[in-house]
């Protein structure tokens, strides 16, 4: 899954640089207006479902049909009432533009229902295979297909092809990676069943949604889709990273907390794979912030400057969500469902707030009010977390400290000699490889020095790939065999 999470990185962001240069920030900000109700789709469509056949010890044929069934009906309905309600969306923007688009973009809904219990059930075999050889077939096509559009000057349905494509073509694959086929059966006891769990889980999906998306929605109805543009691009470089980078981790880990009804067990299994996900983390979004100006113009272009100082202000909200990343999965997997739901809605408010507070100064102001949420938000999070597996926070903190220490020691290092070389009239590409260079063999030195736990953890990780699947290396407890979330679909 890492491997294939590193892929559709590369893709991405070789998908993002051609869009950048061959579409406008205002071409990219309409895309983004109709695709902040078009994400919508997979968290309303799967309705938890797709959790709670992952979270179930034993599943019958009554919870696999109706739950497809259910998002089948969900898929069609919301379909054709976001077709009805494009033309208002796109009065509420101001930007008529934005009623085709979106009115297409519609389909995603439909696209994704047949797939949600078909994703579910592979994770549940193991077959992490099959999931990650779909996701990168569906996600090289979507590129291709925005790349081309892009580049014949579609201008925004580029981005709006892209993300139907990438919907379609996962959907088609997923149902021939899984021999289960619907029945006609629906069962209201089952769909009674399962309604508590997939509804805290739900409602908090739909809380999160308009935590990561109203921001673009305020910027796009009372900045402008310029600005909501340049918003965009700071957000794919510096959020959808940290994403890809924690989602194979919590996908793997969710259904494994599941299995483990021990909360120490849970615990340290936490632990140290935070501060795995800390090792990767941390460097890439605080040595972001150092060398965020060098970056969007060998990448983007100068025409993109202002996304700069908003990736610089994100990169600390990228690195926050990332080393939290496990968090939610387990307070799913031992049934904490409801804290979670309770404070996603205390989060989502806040981070609204932020985002309308900081809506007078543009989208360095909503950037800031984002970040200044979720630092303050951070500490009762990772409470909730470690009182749920019974781990003093300190322990938490001591796991990840050096790692972010020897983060921190870099990022000042490259601060002081990008100012240092500024001035000695190096191009942009050739002073970014030299602070990029400059930064990864500090950071790993360090880490190295400060840090031995991290050295020791890669070698166990080697050890199991090299022994197999079925070996565990001496002195481990093997654990339960895991199944895993439907692989997250990116918008």
């Amino acid at each position: 899954m890492t491997i294939s999470q590193a892929a559709i990185q590369v893709l991405a962001f070789v998908t993002a640089i051609v869009i950048a240069r061959f579409l406008s920030p205002f071409e990219v900000g309409l895309a983004a207006e109709a695709l902040v109700f078009a994400s919508l789709a997979l968290v309303i469509v799967d309705f938890g479902f797709a959790s709670v056949l992952v979270q179930r010890p034993a599943l019958s044929e009554d919870d696999r049909s109706t739950a497809f069934w259910a998002g089948m009906f969900l898929g069609v309905a919301l379909t054709l009432i976001g077709v009805a309600a494009s033309w208002p969306i796109a009065s509420i923007y101001g930007e008529p533009e934005v009623q085709p688009l979106f009115a297409v973009l519609s389909l995603a809904f439909l696209f994704t229902a047949p797939g949600i219990v078909q994703g579910a059930l592979l994770t549940r075999d193991l077959a992490f295979r099959s999931l990650e050889v779909r996701t990168i077939i569906a996600t090289t096509m979507s590129c291709a297909t925005g790349i081309g559009l892009a580049i014949a000057g579609a201008g925004a349905w580029a981005i709006v092809a892209q993300d139907l494509v990438i919907t379609a073509v996962s959907t088609l694959l997923l149902w021939r990676a899984s021999p289960w086929r619907p029945q006609r059966r629906f069962s209201m006891q089952s769909l009674r069943g399962m309604a508590g769990y997939t509804g805290n889980v739900f409602g908090t999906r739909v809380l999160a949604w308009g935590t990561i998306n109203l921001d673009n929605f305020l910027i796009g109805r009372f900045v402008g889709a310029a600005q909501l543009g340049a918003y965009t691009l700071a957000y794919s470089v510096v959020i959808m990273p940290a994403t890809r980078i924690a989602t194979p981790i919590a996908q793997v880990f969710f259904p494994a907390f599941s299995r483990v009804s021990e909360p120490a067990r849970i615990a340290a299994m936490w632990t140290r794979a935070t501060r795995m996900v800390a090792l990767i983390i941390v460097p890439s979004m605080l040595g972001l912030i150092a060398v965020a100006p060098e970056f969007v113009h060998v990448v983007f272009g100068e025409k993109w400057n202002a996304a700069i100082p908003v990736i610089q202000i994100l990169a600390s909200v990228g690195l926050i969500q990332g080393l939290f990343a496990l968090n939610a999965p387990i307070l799913q997997a031992l049934d904490r469902t409801s804290v979670l739901f309770r404070f996603t809605s205390v989060l989502s408010v806040l981070t609204v707030l932020g985002f309308a507070a900081g809506l007078p100064w543009g989208i360095e102001g909503v950037a800031v009010g984002f970040l200044v949420v979720s630092v303050a938000t951070a500490p009762v999070y990772l409470r909730l977390t470690t009182a749920a597996v019974g781990l003093p926070a300190s322990e938490w903190l001591r796991s990840v400290a050096r790692v972010i220490q020897a983060g921190i020691a870099m990022m000042l290092l490259v601060l002081g000699a990008r100012e240092l070389l500024i001035g000695a009239g190096l191009a942009d590409a050739v002073l970014l490889a030299v602070l990029v260079v400059l930064g990864a063999l500090v950071y790993l030195g360090l880490v190295l020095w400060r840090d031995p736990e991290v050295a020791a953890e890669i070698r166990r990780l080697r050890e199991r790939r090299r022994l197999g699947a079925t070996a565990v290396p001496a002195g481990e407890a093997e654990l339960p065999d895991p199944a895993a979330l439907p692989p997250a679909r990116d918008l």
